[in-house]
């Protein structure tokens, strides 16, 4: 199962206070027992047929020969539930994703579970990068309902719009009984389903208190964060807690900022610790460049091996800030590589930049294009070079994965052996351009924002970083702008509609941070249009929604949106409107950031983008 981001800040919890009611939580456990009752009638067939052979998605064009009838995500399909009085089945997932496509061969490929789907349920297949607003919401229902939240996600919908139950990652025969229990309880007594699933849903917003915006309020709410930036942090082999180990760059940017205000060393010696651990342990491609999503073990050893252009733009930037706050030169080299990754493996003949590169190879091995055997690494290499690597990489040791070695820096080498390393990582990253990497080749708005404040903030490195982010922004202007508003995505085949808050500030930030860098006046008021439709789309008197319209019936407005693996997309919105040069919307931010959230309030560790808000408003810093 891939975790999410806020499932790993969940796990992190030493005490976890819970969102919901005593009395939701004795909802959900009844959610929880339904899966155990017996089994009814069932529905007669259907005339479904999988809608998604040759969708523009390619996670979502993965299942377009499974024998499960899929359809897509919208108000057609969920009319056609409410006509057949049937549950949802949506299942979410994407392309990076090991356990989706172990899921997808197990399971979705296997006819009498696909039959079981397809009579019973409307069967309906998500790409996350697609729907963040619904994956956020069914991913918040898996955390209250499961305690953990993760890929494949798995929700049963009532045609209403309600979740009532959800699971990730079965094998075969223990999914098949849940459908089996699923289906004939919804068919034996679908109203205490519904009721149940009603009486779980968040309650309904009401306009949130405000607090006045004082520094001694603000400094407050500062101390909080960093105190919950103490109980978490790993001071051994850094980072934050003690099992998976992911980066969690809105608190390390977050950190970053407060250091450069206010020095502190023990600080300034945490966030070194942790950036030296990911730059030279298993979180990081030392032969190709770039970071993968995370690594499984708390020592930053065994990477889960997607790549993402989500992390890879925000490290960057990191490790740009980083060199300069914590006066380490070396941190730039970190940042260009992770650059050159980008360029040289998700950039697209559009100047865009696609969404991931998978955890699999071409043969379905996972890992096995970052892995190297002793032999291969024996012949490809000098004696002087293998000497050096089989010493860094420690290759006396038992192979830690199925395929070989990952090339890890578990010793800080000499500058001779330094030299030879790099010969060493020029040689393996020109023998691994023979091995076969897919790529999600979705190019979406928000994460090509993302790389727009990558390139443009690290320009001055190399002149082709400014090539790239000059091409990405007449690439975001030319193919992803609609007169005031933004489309959500383009493929080769089709552009995708629906873009969602997180595509809006992201993009806005990206070409703000663009126009900054070059003095570009046509950047910035782009910024500032694209800012006011995101305004007025996603913002209203009880807080921000993520979606401008949704069919789920429990997608809550909040306050503030919390940060997981991306950093919040209403404080990013925020803070780069309050920079944008726009009266009207610094004022609208002021108004927002005087919002309280009792959320943040509880758990102060996932709202690091909040604390710059909170800190650039200010009256005195």
């Amino acid at each position: 199962m891939a975790l999410t981001g806020h499932a790993v800040i969940g796990s992190l919890r030493k005490s976890r206070e819970t969102e919901v009611s005593r009395t939701k939580m004795l909802v959900y456990r009844w959610l929880l027992l339904i899966v155990g009752f017996g089994i009814g009638a069932t529905h007669a067939e259907t005339a479904l047929t999988n809608q998604l052979t040759q969708h523009p998605s390619p996670y979502l064009a993965l299942h377009g020969q499974d024998p499960v009838a899929w359809q897509e995500w919208n108000a057609d399909t969920v009319a056609r539930a409410r006509r057949e009085n049937k549950l949802l089945f949506v299942s979410v997932g994407y392309f990076a994703c090991h356990w989706c496509h172990v899921m997808q061969r197990e399971s979705y490929k296997n006819p009498a579970i696909a039959a079981l789907l397809n009579r019973h349920f409307i069967p309906v297949k998500i790409d996350r990068e697609l729907n963040n607003g619904v994956d956020d919401t069914l991913q918040a229902f898996s955390e209250r309902l499961n305690g953990v939240a993760g890929w494949p996600l798995n929700a049963f919908i009532t045609p209403e719009g309600y979740p009532s139950f959800v699971v990730l990652y079965l094998p075969p025969e223990q999914f098949r009984g849940v459908l089996t229990n699923i289906s004939g309880r919804w068919t034996a007594d679908a109203q205490t389903i519904r009721k149940l699933a009603q009486q779980a849903a968040p309650t309904a917003a009401a306009p949130p208190p405000s607090e006045a915006l004082t520094a001694a309020n603000v400094a407050a709410a500062t101390q909080r964060f960093l105190t919950s930036i103490n109980q978490e942090a790993d001071n051994l082999q850094g980072g934050f807690g003690q099992s998976i180990k992911f980066p969690l760059t809105p608190q390390l940017a977050a950190l970053l900022e407060l250091q450069a205000h206010r020095p502190d060393a023990k600080l300034g010696t945490f966030l070194r610790l942790t950036l030296d651990q990911m730059a030279a342990r298993g979180l990081r491609d030392h032969v190709g460049g770039g970071f993968f999503r995370y690594t499984t073990d708390p020592d930053w050893h065994t990477p889960h091996f997607e790549k993402m252009l989500y992390d890879n733009a925000q490290l960057a930037l990191v490790y740009l800030h980083a060199a300069e706050v914590l006066k380490q030169p070396a941190y730039r080299n970190v940042a260009a590589s992770t650059l050159d990754f980008m360029q040289q493996g998700l950039q697209s003949p559009s100047g865009g930049f696609y969404t991931s590169a998978s955890a699999v190879d071409r043969e379905g091995r996972e890992g096995a294009v970052y892995l190297w055997e002793s032999q291969q690494l024996k012949s490809l290499l000098t004696p002087d070079q293998y000497a050096v690597v089989s010493k860094v990489w420690r290759l006396n040791q038992a192979r830690p994965f199925e395929y070989g070695f990952l090339p890890i820096e578990h010793s800080a080498p000499n500058e001779r052996e330094r030299a030879l390393l790099d010969q060493a990582y020029a040689t393996l990253r020109t023998a691994r351009k023979s091995r076969g990497l897919p790529l999600d080749t979705k190019l979406n708005a928000g994460l090509n924002g993302l790389a727009l404040s990558a390139f443009a903030r690290g320009q001055a490195l190399h002149p082709s970083y400014k090539t790239s982010a000059m091409r990405l922004r007449q690439f975001i202007e030319r193919d992803l702008v609609r007169g005031n508003q933004l489309v959500k995505a383009r493929t080769a085949k089709r552009v995708i509609s629906g873009a969602e808050l997180e595509d809006y500030a992201y993009v806005v930030q990206g070409l703000l941070d663009y126009a900054d860098v070059n003095r570009d006046a046509h950047a910035r008021a782009l910024a500032q249009k694209l800012a006011r439709t995101a305004w007025s789309l996603f913002w209203g008197p009880t807080g921000w929604k993520r979606e401008s319209q949704s069919l789920l019936a429990t997608l809550p407005t909040e306050a503030v949106i919390a940060d997981g693996a991306l950093a919040s997309p209403s404080e990013i919105l925020m803070l780069s409107s309050f920079q944008g040069g726009d009266a009207d919307l610094e004022q609208q931010v002021k108004r927002a950031a005087a919002w309280q959230s009792p959320a943040m309030s509880k758990d102060p560790f996932a709202y690091p983008t909040r604390i710059r808000v909170l800190r650039a408003v200010s009256p005195a810093r």
